[in-house]
């Protein structure tokens, strides 16, 4: 029998079960689905952002509230450790013009397949279609193709990710299970998730479209990140940013000329007219262009007649909405086991012998290389602090 079990073979999980096999200990890892990884699979289908090239210090502020909790993990797994490890397991990276740092393919599978190998060089054994389904006094119990399997192991390794995306395999459902061990949980709350806006039928034509040269503002946080119109709402790095006030309340506004001051914006619009129509004036005056001209009109119209009155518009459109996408449709999750239910080594205070890694932890970061870099980060420490039991 194995001395550890990590259930869950994400990028926390495998590196969990990687740590545990270098420090000498027989690991199996158990995954419900198919197919081990498919959550980072499907990351790298856009091009898989492993890191953000960027000093320590600002890494770390990423990671809001939970920056302090996460500090010593990411300190010894920092960005420029990610790199150096994919670079062990063969990958070719580059970094581009904004610090993200990519394999040179842009895909997932290379490293996933060079990783694996070297797992099975180091004897570790995963096993596919064994989905968990709690304890059974001290066991572990799994449904699998061969039957319930229970398993004893003297450490585990929790790594089953968030709420999200439940067909990749982060369905949450072990949530209930550890709450009723005495774990103290956060509510699940979607993360890194789309706008919902119900567009009125001239919104249309411009479905797809990406919204350039704009700054989004929701409470204290401002971010130049792009976003696009889609049939539901909005989508892309810049929503994703401001995720977190906007869930918690904040009003949404962009800023659809961010490099220059409202003065100057009310400057161009008080210029004579003559017998142009207001609409003609304000395309001439201020070149928003079609997009940004057709957000204007959806979140403003009738329109102001006064320069002031549409220059606080254009540096401060509103945008209602109806919340962010469903939790299940959200890129990751905030919400999970808080800092108080784990020691500085994620063994469960609740659960001595059993470590929790990734998603599963409450801590949450926007899009960028910031999502990965933590699990692996967690996966490591977690699987580090259960061989440290194990030896002990």
């Amino acid at each position: 029998m194995a001395q550890a079990v990590v259930i869950g073979a994400g990028p926390a999980g495998l590196m969990a079960a990687e740590q545990l096999a270098l420090s000498g200990h027989s690991v199996l890892v158990a995954e419900a689905k198919p197919s081990v990884a498919r959550k980072f699979l499907m990351a790298g289908k856009s091009g898989l952002n492993l890191s953000k090239d960027e000093p320590f210090e600002t890494l770390i502020q990423s990671y809001d509230e939970a920056a302090d909790w996460l500090r010593p993990m990411l300190a010894e797994f920092d960005a420029q450790a990610v790199q150096d490890w994919a670079r062990a397991l063969g990958q070719e990276l580059f970094t581009g013009s904004t610090g993200r740092v990519f394999p040179t393919v842009m895909k997932a599978s290379p490293l996933l397949r060079a990783w694996l190998a070297r797992l099975a060089d180091r004897g570790v054994e995963i096993r596919t279609r064994w989905r968990w389904t709690g304890w059974e006094g001290e066991a572990l119990v799994f449904d699998t193709p061969d039957g319930p399997q229970r398993l004893q192991p003297d450490a585990t390794v929790l790594a089953m990710g968030g709420a999200s995306w439940a067909r990749l395999g982060s369905d949450g459902t072990w949530a209930p299970w550890l709450a009723a061990k005495g774990v103290q949980l956060a509510p699940f709350a979607p993360a890194n998730a789309g706008l919902l806006v119900d567009w009125s039928d001239h919104m249309t034509a411009h479905f797809g479209a990406p919204i350039k040269g704009v700054a989004l503002q929701a409470g204290t946080q401002r971010t130049r990140g792009e976003a696009v119109i889609s049939a539901r709402g909005l989508e892309g790095g810049g929503i994703y940013s401001i995720c977190k006030p906007v869930r918690e309340g904040a009003p949404l506004t962009i800023d659809l000329m961010p490099d220059l001051p409202v003065s100057e914006v009310a400057a161009r619009l008080a210029k004579p007219r003559g017998k142009m129509s207001q609409s003609n004036h304000l395309r001439k005056a201020l070149k928003l262009g079609p997009v940004r001209t057709a957000l204007l009109m959806e979140f403003a119209r009738p329109l102001p007649t006064a320069p002031n009155d549409v220059a606080a518009l254009v540096k401060a459109l509103p945008v209602r909405h109806a919340g962010l996408r469903p939790m299940d449709e959200a890129i990751s999750t905030a919400g999970g086991i808080t800092s108080a239910a784990v020691t500085d080594g994620l063994m469960l205070t609740a659960l001595p012998g059993v470590f929790c890694a990734g998603e599963m932890l409450d801590w949450e970061a926007t899009t960028g290389g910031y999502l990965l870099t933590a699990c692996l980060a967690t996966g490591r420490w977690a699987g580090r602090s259960a061989g440290d039991w194990l030896n002990r």
